[in-house]
């Protein structure tokens, strides 16, 4: 007795099941062989990638016409196969349609890339993995501050990519603005603050500030983008409980936690050197009697309760 027989198959089916698992197997051999190759000549993980994404995506093509001119008789021209499938899927298999319409924009227009710090959809984190259905983000922020990564992985179908707005961090222009503020009493000299915080500001950041003015004259020949100071700066402002000084500076997106923490520990060093000047908090004042008032308004200590 016959094996196709045996399984209750027609010859003719039961050929095809054998052709179709020979290139199974051939194609599969051919991929684990080239990632093998991949792997032991590049020693760059970026690279490596996208060689491995290359091979995966040419072999699942591949595959995917040679077993459908097998299975599918009749139909000798590739682009009538390919028009008759494409009708049949775009209509019962509408959001994967969207997902492979995403890729193909991803890949070509290029939004992001691998590595590169993206938010979409309210989602923000750095992209790991980018496939023909899906991209994979390591997330960042969330319950976590400074846009630190919180190890959640998160898969977003690619049709988002055409669908929501897409923030870049990386592309165009590296660097963002960051803002700090110090919020001191009514009573500490905010003239002196103000500087103190203007010579940190500098000193942790200017160099960064360097960098930012060549990445934006190279950006504004693809993009409008124009700032008229680069610099760090210095603000001032009143608040319901002291004058707020608020620090603001560039910074690469991936550093901005550990120029906060070197900015800030400057500022307490500095702060706790100097009499004049007190870091604020909310409080509430009372008065017995409006000489008291005045005495206040015109400059002594804050007393009071929070």
């Amino acid at each position: 007795m016959q094996l196709n027989e045996y399984i209750s198959v027609s010859p003719e089916m039961f050929e095809k099941i054998v052709i179709s698992l020979v290139v199974l197997i051939v194609f599969s051999i051919g991929r684990i062989v080239l990632n093998l190759v991949v792997k032991r000549k590049f020693t760059d993980a970026r690279r490596a990638y996208h060689y491995r994404r290359f091979i995966l995506y040419t072999y699942t093509v591949l595959l995917v016409l040679i077993i459908g001119r097998i299975w599918v008789k009749g139909i000798d021209s590739i682009t009538t196969f390919l028009g008759l499938a494409t009708a049949g899927i775009a209509i019962a298999m509408h959001d994967t349609i969207a997902n492979l319409a995403g890729w193909l924009f991803i890949i070509w227009r290029k939004p992001f890339s691998v590595g590169d710090r993206i938010e979409i959809g309210g989602v923000a984190g750095d992209v790991i993995d980018i496939r023909i259905f899906q991209f994979s983000l390591i997330e960042i922020g969330n319950w976590v501050d400074a846009d630190q990564s919180t190890g959640r992985i998160i898969h977003i179908p690619n049709s988002k990519a055409l669908r929501e707005p897409l923030a870049n961090y990386q592309i165009g222009f590296e660097h963002i603005w960051n803002e700090i503020p110090v919020l001191i009493t009514f009573e500490s000299n905010w003239k002196k603050a103000k500087e103190i915080l203007n010579n940190i500001v500098l000193d942790k950041t200017m160099h960064l500030s360097k960098g930012a003015q060549d990445q934006i004259r190279n950006a504004a020949k693809k993009y409008f983008i124009f700032y008229d100071k680069l610099t760090p700066i210095v603000y001032t402002s009143v608040k319901d409980s002291g004058v707020l000084l608020t620090l603001r500076y560039l910074v690469k997106p991936r550093e901005r936690r550990i120029t906060e923490q070197q900015i800030w520990e400057a500022i307490l060093d500095a702060f706790g050197k100097d009499k004049e000047i007190d870091l604020a908090y909310p409080t509430t004042r009372f008065y017995s009697d409006n000489s008291e008032c005045q005495k206040g308004i015109k400059g002594s200590r804050m007393q009071g309760f929070e």
